[in-house]
């Protein structure tokens, strides 16, 4: 899976933004803390959400059943407005 082209992201601040360009159903602007624009970045190149798990557990201390919960709830959002190929 990975972030669809027609997606872009953009920080301003602490805050990642990510917003359709083209021909997207969703006409809004999704945003998101550092773990999501982390995420996000994961998923400019093809991935699993099982790796996004494991660079996230690298890179944040917290259990890992913390981070595959909250990694899975970012993708479903991101599902949900059409941001992701699988």
């Amino acid at each position: 899976m990975k972030l669809k082209s027609t997606f872009i992201s953009q920080d301003i601040d602490d805050t990642r933004f990510l917003v359709p360009v083209g021909g997207e159903a969703f006409s809004g602007i999704v945003k998101g803390n550092s773990s999501a624009a982390f995420i996000v970045d994961c998923l400019k190149t093809d991935t699993t959400e099982e790796q996004i798990v494991g660079a996230m557990c690298q890179k944040y201390d917290a259990p890992r059943s913390v981070i595959a919960a909250d990694v899975h709830e970012i993708l479903e959002k991101l599902r949900s407005v059409g941001a992701i190929e699988e």
